[in-house]
């Protein structure tokens, strides 16, 4: 319910910030988010072929598929839950919660005896992984100055990727018979990851809340408070800071209800609605259908040893990470629509190029790895592109929520169907078989950019607030 309506100067003054070593800690500190996701989906990825032996839980290819899609389904449920007590509770204490949620699920893994229990841990670390992307992109859209949200709202998802050769790297090393073999080493690599979660608990206590959620919940003096000691740091470092641009109509109101939410994205945002979830189930489906079954695919098509799988991670993680960084700042510069439209068709036209190539046998392990990793310098902005749009083009009061309500959905239907899809399509053995889910996931990137291109905001160096101004601030 509306309450009062004010002007307030907080988020320009967040916004004329210079970057500073405030900022850096605030981005590493929540960021870590998509290393820890890196971590786990490439793990699983990379010890699929060991997870089929006897001597450790002897899955079959289809249960390592359906594992991979049980941590998407829990993620879903994970984003979904905590996104909603993100917008009611606060932006810390979520990224908290959820990250105590991960460290239990991973934990567990690392003692599985078998699918069933090893699939309820992959459920409960993507719990904690889902409540992840609510806050965490909530919270750094919210603290990260408008003319470089872009660009480090890229950089922070495609930090997936750093996890993703962190967890090569560590599959790599510890399924080593020299090391400890694969009978020991898959679960040692679960227990790290629990590990580098604790360790950066730690570091994410130091975060504060939201100065612009405190806003939105009445709580101005806080905020302020807050917003001083931001200040002060920043000033230390970068000296004077210039002076805050501007007001925004501020109006302070309860958590918005599931119909007001409904009304917001189906009738009020309808077309920005659709954008969002034609750039979420595309790039999840793309993603998913390719990475979590990675390894099945040089091992029954290649002819990759299980113990060496995690060398062809490196090249596709590389290029995963440098697309975001380069091509990030053209977010901001040249704009959303454009750049997302570019990055999406051509890494749908690049997929299929490369599966045709995959098909017709022209392809060995590493060229097969070098394409992926080219095309994948594309797909990564194009993925991190679409949490970006969904993180800045609705109100503050509902910003977490809208996350995950896309997360949830697009994950729900591409990230979880993929997975399955392309294991049963992998077990069959057939090279056209795979080609034709190919083709599929390519079709709908492509679709997903025009979308972009021709009904997507432009929110490039926009203050959020004149995005999407908050709810309260256009209440009678």
């Amino acid at each position: 319910m509306f309450a009062s309506v004010s002007t307030t100067d907080i988020p320009a003054r967040l916004d004329r910030l210079p970057w500073s070593r405030w900022h850096w800690r605030v981005v590493i500190a929540l960021g870590i988010a998509w290393v820890l996701d890196g971590l786990e989906v490439t793990l699983v990825g990379s010890i699929g072929a060991v997870l089929e032996r006897a001597d450790t839980l002897a899955l079959t290819a289809t249960e390592i598929g359906w594992s991979g899609s049980i941590y998407i389904a829990g993620a879903v449920v994970g984003a979904l839950l905590f996104g909603r007590l993100t917008d009611r509770l606060g932006r810390k204490k979520l990224f908290l919660v959820t990250l105590v949620v991960y460290t239990i699920g991973t934990l567990a893994t690392a003692f599985s005896n078998d699918f069933a229990f090893f699939a309820l841990c992959r459920f409960v670390t993507g719990l904690g992984i889902g409540g992840e992307y609510a806050a965490i992109n909530s919270a750094i859209d919210e603290l990260i100055p408008a003319r470089l949200r872009g660009r480090v709202n890229l950089a922070i998802n495609g930090s997936f990727w750093v996890g993703a050769a962190l967890g090569a790297g560590l599959s790599l090393v510890l399924l080593d018979p020299r090391v400890l073999g694969p009978v020991w080493g898959w679960r040692v690599g679960f227990g790290l990851g629990a590990v580098l979660a604790v360790a950066i608990l730690l570091v994410r206590r130091d975060v504060p809340e939201s100065p612009r959620w405190l806003l939105a919940q009445g709580r101005e003096e806080e905020a302020r408070r807050i917003l001083d000691t931001i200040e002060c740091e920043v000033a230390a470092e970068c000296g004077p800071l210039p002076l805050p641009i501007g007001q925004t109509v501020s109006g302070r109101r309860t958590p918005p209800t599931m119909r007001e939410v409904a009304h917001v994205l189906l009738h009020r945002y309808r077309r920005r609605s659709v954008v969002a979830m034609a750039l979420m189930i595309s790039q999840a489906f793309f993603y998913n259908a390719i990475f979590f079954t990675y390894a099945l695919v040089l091992t029954r098509f290649h002819g990759v040893p299980e113990g060496r799988v995690a060398l062809y991670i490196f090249p596709f993680a590389l290029g995963n990470v440098l697309g975001p960084l380069l091509l990030g700042p053209l977010f901001d510069r040249i704009g959303r629509r454009r750049m997302i439209a570019f990055t999406y068709v051509l890494s749908g036209v690049g997929l299929a190029l490369t599966g045709g190539a995959f098909m017709l046998g022209w392809l060995d392990a590493l060229t097969q790895a070098l394409c992926w990793s080219a095309v994948f310098f594309l797909a990564s902005a194009a993925a991190s592109s679409a949490y970006l749009t969904v993180s800045e083009v609705f109100p503050l009061e509902m910003r977490a929520l809208a996350i995950s309500i896309f997360y949830a959905v697009g994950t729900g239907t591409g990230g979880f169907a993929a997975p399955v899809l392309f294991g049963m399509l992998i077990e069959t053995g057939s090279r056209g078989a795979v080609m034709v889910g190919y083709c599929f996931g390519a079709a709908l990137v492509i679709v997903a950019g025009l979308l972009a291109l021709r009904m997507g905001v432009d929110a490039e160096r926009k203050s959020l607030e004149d995005v999407a101004p908050p709810l309260g601030a256009d209440s009678p």
